[in-house]
């Protein structure tokens, strides 16, 4: 069928239309086993996508399990339609806020921090899994890796040495993380996790497999480092705010994605001011300017 890649022996991919400069080609999909399969990020909710899955099944094959990475509305909004035609349940971390660190729960109840980017609010999984947690279909096992950084809720699913990543790790680009829901010293520690496994290749949300997952989490860490780095030297300079430090820093950056930037230097500000490498001239806000101790 057109449209649906065999990725490897037990893992297939279609690819959504729903291109864009936050999604590139549009968001994977992946059918994972055979026969009573599992469907890894339904997408969006988009009917000629919906069709694609099914139509992508041989004869003899059902949809026996769902399994959402995260609750953005490019990943997330197809999952009850599948689940309404297959009679597959949807597994999932827990709703849009799950997963949220303290600071970060802190910062979601106040109106003046932004974020909130893409959430699709009304995600509520049939069943919840907990980091470790494995399902098992008939020729297929998923473990569960909760892997907040990006988002709160997000999880990696391993399978045998593969793991599907998500938006966690993806080789076309660095994830966005935007506070409340973003959280960069769970991105670092989530990065640490993913290495941990070992695994032999990464099929991301979006883009091509990730072939050398351990060089690829290094250099993710890496870029984050030195931006924290540039943020630190622009901050000796004198005090600003996230929107100024993106201007210094992001000066090859397209303007229409200057705003998302704003969001991972935010992103990188709290993390920092939890370290003590800075401090903010007064409650956390996007208007705070911060200081380097």
């Amino acid at each position: 069928m057109a449209g649906l890649e065999l990725l490897e022996p037990g893992v297939r991919r279609i690819v959504a239309p729903n291109p864009s400069p936050m999604t590139l080609t549009g968001t994977c999909t992946y059918i994972v086993g055979t026969g009573e399969v599992a469907v890894i990020d339904p997408g969006p909710e988009n009917p000629a996508h919906l069709r694609a899955i099914l139509e992508s099944l041989a004869p003899n094959e059902s949809v026996s399990h769902i399994f959402v990475t995260h609750a953005h509305l490019d990943h997330s909004p197809g999952a009850a339609p599948l689940a309404a035609l297959t009679g597959a349940q949807v597994y999932a971390f827990g709703p849009p806020s799950a997963g949220r660190s303290a600071v970060m729960q802190a910062l979601a109840a106040r109106a003046d921090v932004g974020g909130g980017e893409g959430v699709h609010h009304a995600f509520r999984p049939d069943i919840t899994l907990a980091d470790g947690d494995i399902v098992r279909g008939t020729d297929w096992s998923l473990r569960a890796l909760h892997t907040p950084g990006h988002f709160c809720n997000h999880l990696c699913f391993l399978f045998g040495d593969i793991a599907f990543s998500g938006d966690h790790v993806m080789g076309w680009a660095s994830t966005l993380i935007s506070p409340p829901d973003g959280d960069l010293g769970d991105y670092f520690r989530s990065l640490d996790k993913l290495a941990d496994t070992a695994s032999r290749i990464l099929y991301p949300g979006h883009g091509a497999p990730v072939t050398e997952p351990q060089a690829r989490i290094a250099d993710l860490a890496a870029h984050r480092h030195d931006r924290s780095r540039q943020i630190l030297e622009a901050l000796t300079e004198r005090p600003a705010t996230a929107a100024e430090l993106t201007q210094v820093i992001y000066t090859d950056t397209p303007k229409a994605l200057l705003p998302a930037a704003e969001r991972n230097v935010f992103a990188h500000l709290i993390e920092m001011l939890e370290k003590n490498t800075v401090f903010a001239s007064e409650e956390i806000s996007l208007s705070c300017r911060f200081s380097r101790k």
